[in-house]
């Protein structure tokens, strides 16, 4: 198991620290999984390592580390939409899934103190595992986040620092910092140990239902369950789980949308798009650093952009809270765009929503 750039294809070892390419690629990860099978389910193990035998991991550093994530239920909301609810999950967010691979790779190779950038999900869940791990943590987050999500951030012990300007910005101030101080860069979008993460949401999605639905609703800001995802529906159809690709309705803000922009142009590199304030906070990235591979997979496969209209965000979180769901504004992003989608093209019958973040953590 090695890292290699996806740039100049140079390889590197997994206990590298440095968290990019000397040519300025990002590190994939050289792993193949073994061809999945339900029958190789840990069924004993409640959380998402029940499925560790099709997980990079390089020793058993996992099990001081879990938190008991995954294993969150899907609940059927109308007679087309099922829900996956990501958002029981020990921080309160999809996050959970990557971070808790992704810091375990950091124990298993000696890392003790890191810095991350985040919108504020990812930010916690760094935070949280690497409390459990005995990791010192620093967080960047752009102004506007949630005062709730830097709570959290600090209650786990991580010094959170408070960036004026973008989501982008904010990620420029962390990693100047990397740069000049020589410290671990925890980042979620560079480091391809957070996508084992979160391909469990799709092995678990088949664990549960026994099929994929027809239609997968994922939000895309950086990428990281679209990746993950993508992988995971990779796996289930080399290993003849599945016959096809659902499609896959990937959703960006109406005021952030360089990845559906570029997808419009049939371009292979993330538009350049102004970007405008967005409740839809956890997907508002301007430059997504792994844009070339999303729109590549975009194009390999049945994938729709599509976007959540910001005048219809806050209306859609009030249909979830009304049946019971509540959920945080990037959230409620999803539903809003999913609605949006059928308007574009009729109904997307059989269609699985993810809920991947609590509402508590957006009342601001």
């Amino acid at each position: 198991m090695k890292f290699i750039c996806n740039q100049c294809h140079q390889t590197a070892p997994v206990s590298t620290r440095e968290a990019k390419c000397q040519c300025g690629g990002l590190w994939t990860l050289d792993y193949q999984p073994p061809k999945f099978n339900l029958n190789d389910i840990d069924r004993h193990e409640w959380s998402q390592f029940r499925y560790r035998k099709f997980m990079a991991l390089q020793d058993e550093s996992w099990r001081g580390i879990s938190l008991g994530e995954g294993m969150t239920p899907i609940v059927r909301f109308d007679e087309n939409v099922l829900l996956k609810m990501d958002y029981f999950m020990p921080t309160l967010s999809f996050k959970d899934r990557g971070a808790a691979v992704l810091i375990s790779h950091y124990k298993a190779i000696g890392v003790d103190s890191v810095v991350q950038d985040s919108s504020g999900n990812a930010g916690n869940s760094v935070a949280a595992y690497c409390a459990k791990a005995g990791i010192q943590c620093e967080i960047f987050v752009p102004e506007g986040t949630s005062p709730k999500k830097i709570n959290m951030i600090e209650a786990h012990g991580a010094k959170a620092n408070v960036i004026a300007g973008s989501r982008d910005h904010c990620a420029d101030v962390c990693r100047a910092k990397v740069e000049n101080d020589g410290v671990y860069y925890a980042n979620h979008v560079y480091n391809p140990f957070f996508y084992e993460g979160t391909k469990t949401y799709i092995y678990e999605t088949f664990e549960q239902l026994g099929r994929i639905p027809k239609h997968l609703v994922v939000p895309v800001g950086n990428g990281t369950l679209f990746i993950g995802v993508i992988k995971g529906l990779e796996h289930l159809l080399a290993s003849g789980m599945i016959s096809e690709m659902p499609t896959i309705i990937a959703l960006q803000s109406e005021h952030c949308d360089p990845l559906l922009q570029a997808a419009k142009k049939g371009q292979k590199f993330a538009a350049t798009v102004e970007v405008k304030p967005t409740i839809a906070e956890g997907i508002a990235i301007g430059q997504p650093m792994r844009a070339t591979e999303i729109l590549t997979y975009a194009e390999k496969y049945p994938v729709r952009f599509v976007h959540a209209p910001e005048d219809k965000i806050l209306a859609a979180r009030d249909i979830l809270a009304k049946k019971g769901v509540y959920c945080e504004h990037t959230t409620a992003a999803n539903y809003a765009a999913y609605l949006h989608y059928c308007e574009l093209y009729g109904t997307a019958e059989d269609c699985l929503i993810t809920m991947c973040g609590a509402g508590l953590k957006s009342d601001h």
